[in-house]
């Protein structure tokens, strides 16, 4: 039976007083780790721990005798003397095993459709595209760009790439044509995979005809894959394109995969770039495999027999990389792959999945979190999560609030919460609890994983005492760790290590730890408000804000300020059809000053009924900013709904009226 709003706000209510949660008994006596021993062993020798596990997690060619190779620091190489293939990783050593029946990927699209894909379906598939690229000149070192919706095919041409030793540039699907052809022309892509359409909540976005329009320009473009997805008419040039399925069909059978060094490029990432050239993250192939492949198998406590795995992000993001494809395909498990929103056909969508394939963990965003809290219990209400055993949370710091409705709503209060903090850069989890082990905190990511260091310190990379804010960093090289930025070593090294010096990774969050060693991640640095000489958190003051039961999101900006140097500006949209006045105001206003403080208090509260954000979740803060103190606004090609913004512009002169 449906618990009452009310029942349940008062519920969450009594738990905000609840400081950290132990992992349940019953979840405990089946746990793969139980205590600190991994933490323990790690510590006596973090390289030749590393090296053990590389060797228990991965099968390799030549295995390595050396772990850590730091005589260049900052350009550190992890197991260089060995050889090994993601791809065999991925499949062929699960067919091997007899395990090529094993679902792999459960696929749904969001009309509905399904297809379940075997170990057996996807080895069969990448070799005779690995045999494709082949075909069309591509072979080791060669980039191979990916645009393509969540679908299967993205998978295979990633193991593709990987098992002839060519480099995948995957770019999100929700991207504008333009952002691919820029992260093609970067990268020197040699082919790039596409598809004729893609659909979203209903509409279709043509693909391919937008891609032809740009990328002309990239002259060492010779090949490109269409995918035939949507059923929509693809137009052709001739010698260039070629249909995916027709050039499957056409391949060879069988292609071996490739033997390569650990260091060998496996991708390259672009971040968004929103006011620079885009940043060309590089990973390798042994150190990654090695870091996504243990963090997997451990955070998510996972048993490849039994679980049904379902990370909720996009393969256009690391997230995606890490914990759609090469983690959980290198442990042999069975994951959930959907290609749709969240909301569509219904808000229920996530949790009639969870039901049908029985997911037993459930890996989102907290953005993602707040979106179904303001949509009601309902919706999950009306289905059957009960073989939900854990759940996690990646992307950003997530709030009390929302950490609790996600234990209660979501895991029925019986679900360890892993609060994962990582970075494209890191390409694993480095911070969060390991469920089985250690208590959780809510708003807390946890403590750095074993083999990982972390320290919170000042600008001059003093560690500062427990309990107060300061900058994260990372004190010790992993073997996940990105290689450089591509084609951009200057740019690497003044970018993460010139603050701090080759040995001392700057990450760019605010942070603090407590006495336990717990890590709290704030938010980025450039996200931190100077109010009075005081350093207040964007994360922090949103935290706050949506903490208030009439609060569905908030998001917050630093804007001049004559008199405090900067103020707070609160963009917040309210739960259901509450509408926002000055008596709304004032309330929120001193809730924020129960919570941190009066400094804390935001000076302007504009009322929203949608943030801007990404298709992937992300609140697109920058704009805001751009927004509120009237400047051009930069590129929205990446919003969701960029009529947000119109509707947000004609919120502010109205409040700039009312004002002046």
């Amino acid at each position: 039976m449906a618990a009452e709003p009310e029942t349940l706000e008062r519920e969450l209510g009594e738990l905000l007083d609840v400081e950290r949660f132990e992992p349940p008994a019953d979840f405990v006596r089946r746990a793969r780790v139980t205590d600190d021993s991994l933490h323990r062993a790690a510590d006596k020798d973090p390289p030749g721990w590393w090296r053990e596990q590389a060797l228990a997690v991965l099968d390799w060619v030549k295995e390595p005798q050396q772990a850590l190779d730091d005589s260049n620091a900052p350009f550190y190489t992890w197991f260089a003397d060995g050889t090994l293939n993601a791809s065999y990783n991925c499949l062929d050593r699960h067919v091997e095993a007899g395990r090529g029946d094993r679902v792999a990927l459960h696929w749904r699209g969001e009309e509905g459709e399904e297809r379940d894909l075997t170990y057996a379906d996807l080895l069969a598939d990448t070799q005779r595209f690995a045999n494709a690229l082949k075909a069309r000149g591509i072979g080791r070192g060669d980039v191979v760009g990916i645009f393509l919706p969540m679908i299967p095919e993205v998978v295979v041409a990633m193991l593709a790439c990987a098992r002839i030793g060519a480099v995948h540039n995957v770019v999100f699907g929700g991207f504008s044509p333009e952002s691919v052809k820029e992260r093609m022309l970067f990268s020197d892509a040699k082919a790039l995979i596409t598809a004729d359409g893609a659909r979203r909540k209903g509409k279709l976005a043509a693909i391919k005809p937008a891609v032809d329009e740009v990328m002309g320009e990239v002259k060492t473009l010779d090949t490109i894959f269409v995918v035939r997805h949507a059923d929509n008419d693809a137009p052709m040039t001739e010698g260039r394109d070629v249909f995916y399925d027709e050039v499957l069909q056409a391949a060879d059978a069988e292609c071996p995969p490739e033997e390569l060094p650990a260091e060998h490029p496996l991708f390259i990432l672009y971040s968004s770039g929103s006011t620079a050239k885009p940043k060309g993250i590089l990973h390798t192939t042994g150190g990654y495999m090695t870091g996504v492949t243990w963090t997997h198998r451990e955070v998510f406590d996972l048993r490849p027999d039994e679980d049904v795995f379902w990370c909720s992000a996009d393969v256009g993001w690391v997230t995606g990389h890490s914990y759609i494809v090469y983690g959980p395909l290198s442990n042999g498990c069975t994951s959930v792959m959907y290609e749709g929103a969240p909301d569509y056909p219904d808000k229920d969508v996530w949790w009639e999945l969870c039901e049908r394939y029985g997911v037993t963990i459930f890996y989102t965003a907290p953005t993602a979190i707040r979106a179904c809290i303001k949509w009601g219990a309902q919706y999950p209400e009306r289905h059957d999560l009960s073989k939900l055993r854990l759940l996690g949370t990646v992307g950003e710091p997530i709030n009390p609030k929302a950490w609790l409705w996600y234990h209660k709503v979501i895991g029925g209060g019986r679900c360890p919460i892993v609060d994962t903090w990582w970075q494209t850069e890191t390409g694993g989890i480095m911070i969060t609890t390991l469920p089985g082990a250690q208590a959780t905190k809510p708003g807390v990511a946890g403590t750095p994983l074993p083999g990982i260091a972390a320290a919170v310190v000042d600008d001059q990379g003093e560690e500062l005492p427990h309990g107060t804010q300061g900058l994260l960093s990372l004190t010790r090289p992993w073997p996940a760790m990105l290689r450089g930025l591509y084609r951009d070593e200057d740019r690497y090294v003044q970018t993460y290590w010139a603050k701090f010096g080759p040995r001392k990774y700057l990450v760019g969050d605010a942070s603090k730890q407590d006495d336990e060693g717990y890590v709290s991640v704030i938010g980025r640095v450039d996200d931190v408000i100077n109010v009075s000489g005081h350093r207040l958190s964007t994360a922090e003051v949103e935290s706050a804000i949506v903490s208030h039961p009439k609060v569905a999101e908030a998001a917050c900006i630093g804007q001049a300020d004559e008199d405090t140097g900067q103020a707070i500006a609160a963009f917040v949209t309210l739960e259901g059809d509450l509408e926002g006045d000055d008596a709304m105001v004032a309330e929120l206003r001193d809730h924020v000053a129960s919570r941190i403080g009066k400094l804390a208090r935001p000076k302007r509260i504009i009322w929203s009924d949608e943030l801007p954000k990404t298709r992937s979740g992300k609140i697109m803060r920058r704009l805001l900013k751009d927004i509120a103190e009237g400047r051009e606004l930069g590129d929205v090609t990446t919003l969701k709904d960029p009529d947000v913004m119109a509707q947000l512009e004609e919120k502010i002169k109205i409040a700039q009226a009312e004002e002046g």
